[in-house]
């Protein structure tokens, strides 16, 4: 079982990447091998809407991405985390978002598996954010579950905290880090 946590914000070290780094934990104690894309780390370009890969299903652009496709496709489970910035995933987030333009291509326009197989796999959303608005989450919520649709990833589930901007302020919300643990834990039992 290969659990692939996406971190999406441009924090290190923030209060997404904890939860994140604690659910990978959860995952990892129940067995599972886990990995962590860190997508400020990476180079690669916004998606420019060129259509090159309506023909071919690939991207025609060379770079970090092409990494994150490859590992997308031996994933089993999706982790995506993001803090909620201006009612959305970060930009970082939505960018990387943005390139998997190339395998909606293949489900859609060439009529292939997204991620080059077809095979069960789950996704799970992480978020934060400062505001404390309701219905504050459900647009990061519903671009995400469009990509996980898009990659023919069953969305299981997430977890979402309002009322958390500071660096840290995660730890000092009550069960928050043993929330991912256990999400963790869960996602790969099922």
């Amino acid at each position: 079982m290969k659990v692939l946590g996406i971190a999406g914000s441009p924090r290190r070290n923030g209060n997404t990447d904890l939860l994140l780094a604690e659910l990978l934990k959860g995952a990892a104690d129940r067995g599972a091998e886990v990995e962590t894309i860190i997508l400020n780390d990476l180079k690669f370009i916004l998606c420019q809407h060129c259509d090159a890969c309506h023909k071919t299903g690939k991207c025609k652009y060379d770079d970090d991405m092409q990494a994150i496709y490859r590992k997308l496709a031996a994933a089993d489970r999706v982790v995506l985390a993001s803090p909620v910035q201006f009612m959305g995933v970060t930009a970082q987030t939505k960018a990387m978002i943005d390139r998997c333009q190339a395998l909606w291509a293949r489900k859609y326009v060439l009529n292939l598996p997204p991620l080059g197989n077809k095979r069960w796999r789950k996704g799970f959303f992480i978020s934060v954010s400062a505001q404390k608005k309701a219905d504050l989450f459900q647009p990061s919520l519903a671009t995400v579950k469009a990509l996980f649709a898009t990659l023919d990833i069953s969305y299981a589930g997430g977890l979402f905290f309002p009322g958390v901007d500071e660096k840290g302020d995660i730890i000092k919300h009550p069960g928050a880090l043993k929330q991912a643990y256990f999400a963790g834990q869960k996602l790969v039992e099922d």
